[in-house]
């Protein structure tokens, strides 16, 4: 409980109702000593690359790759999170462009992808996982554990003397972007966040009859649950999905009630003008919502619609990213 007490003090919101708090409480289990392991890789000249890994509860070792300039020296931390079927290799090129800035750059996998999957098959891991935690009501596999294993990620870095712990910023992209935002919402350690495709109002899609495509990565699991209710797939039977694989995630922890809590730390969300798995409407609810908590500091929350784009993050808005975390959080002190 002492990552959970910590987290509430550092807010100032401990008491009963508020979304930070259910949300952390929700998501907090028994704390294992981190017993990092860390082993060196052949890196470019002039720069330092390990993999890593570290306990974020019992039984669950989350693997990383960290990459940076062979310089000694505390730095700020860009973190990128990948999205459904995805891993942490996926981001070298861009771990690469930002160790190239001065930043430490990190990459971890999520659960049940990459380095977590059984064989290369993450896909149905992911999958299976999410139809266990319907049978069961054990885990979270859906969002809520890769947030615990990103908190934990923290906990590792502030241990670090090439870290410094007052300038972690995170991107996330799809899943990982939804990740990032609901970690970012409880955890004032990301001091910049940049979650990309992710931003959405899941309550809007079931509402509006535009669920299909958000519910279509984890297909396979909620067919499987929905035979075993003898009943199709609709809207009613997603809320019923949702509110044991997921809690409160198209009410108390959607993203309009969600984002808001990310200010007045520097926030840009980016989207495809015609993404299925985050409709444009809802993402202006969550906008809406947030743009009331950015008031004061209405330069430190940014949306950007990428024109005729779908469920796509484009160069020009990778290079975006690179930028604003830059811009909120600098170069190394020299």
């Amino acid at each position: 409980m002492k990552l959970l007490a910590s987290i509430l003090l550092a807010s100032g919101l401990a008491f009963a109702g508020d979304p930070r708090a259910d949300f952390l409480k929700m998501i907090d289990r028994p704390r294992v000593p981190l017993a990092p392991e860390i082993h060196e890789m052949t890196a470019p000249e002039r720069m330092y690359q390990i993999h890593f890994t570290y306990a974020s509860e019992a039984g669950e070792r989350v693997p990383g790759i960290l990459m940076r300039q062979a310089a000694p020296g505390r730095r700020p931390v860009a973190i990128a999170l990948h999205g459904t079927g995805g891993n942490k290799e996926g981001f070298l090129k861009l771990l690469q462009e930002f160790s190239g800035k001065g930043f430490t750059a990190i990459a971890i996998d999520g659960r049940f992808h990459g380095e977590r999957s059984k064989a290369g098959k993450g896909s149905d891991d992911y999958n299976d996982a999410i139809l266990a935690t319907w049978r069961t009501g054990k885990g979270h596999p859906f969002l809520y554990d890769t947030v615990w294993d990103l908190m934990r990620l923290i906990d590792y870095l502030e241990t670090r003397d090439d870290v410094d712990p007052k300038r972690i910023g995170a991107m996330g992209i799809s899943k990982g972007g939804m990740e990032l935002y609901l970690a970012a919402a409880v955890d004032p350690r990301i001091a910049v966040a940049a979650p990309c495709i992710g931003v959405q109002s899941f309550r809007w899609a079931l509402d509006n009859d535009s669920w299909q495509s958000r519910v279509g990565t984890f297909q396979k699991a909620i067919n499987a649950a929905a035979k075993d209710e003898g009943v199709a797939v609709d809207a009613a039977f997603v809320r019923k999905f949702y509110d044991k694989v997921a809690p409160g995630i198209y009410g108390e922890f959607d993203g309009p009630a969600m984002l808001p809590l990310i200010a007045p730390r520097p926030l840009l969300s980016i989207h495809g003008d015609i993404d299925p798995r985050t409709p444009k409407p809802g993402v202006m609810e969550c906008k809406a919502a947030a743009d009331k908590a950015y008031r004061p500091a209405p330069d430190r929350f940014v949306v950007h619609f990428q024109e005729n784009t779908a469920h796509q993050v484009k160069p020009a808005a990778t290079e975006m990213v690179v930028a604003w975390l830059e811009k909120w959080l600098g170069r190394p002190q020299n």
